[in-house]
């Protein structure tokens, strides 16, 4: 069982990072966290790791439904989207899969609110992919 959806991509990395947000943004998601790993590594423990960053993406509206129904709901939110660069050079984008994260509430009143985030993240990753794969072709 897979609990996330996935995309690779031959793109440079700061290009995916910022589809990836504008993507999210347009599905009415803002970034609530921003974590560097590669850098925050470097930092703590003195390693050397390819680029990797975790957003916390958050959509409001959805967020509150879900909060409502189930308030420790909080402790899984928000829904990470992880870009990192594989030892190949594609870029890998991952967004966590909401309606495996919300299956553990075992609250059925949230799997419309699963399936909506879902559908987003899919409809997310598409753009990205669509848009890199086609400004990668242009180049």
């Amino acid at each position: 069982m897979t609990y996330t959806i996935t995309t690779t991509i031959d793109a440079p990395f700061d290009d995916a990072v910022a589809a990836v947000m504008t993507a999210l943004q347009d599905e009415g998601f803002g970034i609530l966290c921003d974590i560097d790993v590669k850098t925050t590594l470097k930092e703590k423990l003195d390693v050397d790791v390819d680029q990797y960053r975790i957003l916390g993406a958050c959509n409001p509206p959805l967020a509150h439904e879900g909060l409502v129904e189930e308030p420790d709901l909080g402790a899984l939110l928000p829904c990470n989207v992880v870009v990192y660069e594989t030892d190949a050079g594609d870029v890998v984008v991952s967004a966590v899969d909401p309606q495996q994260l919300v299956a553990i509430t075992e609250n059925s009143e949230l799997d419309g609110i699963a399936t909506e985030v879902h559908e987003r993240f899919e409809r997310v990753l598409a753009v990205v992919t669509d848009q890199l794969t086609t400004e990668s072709e242009l180049q």
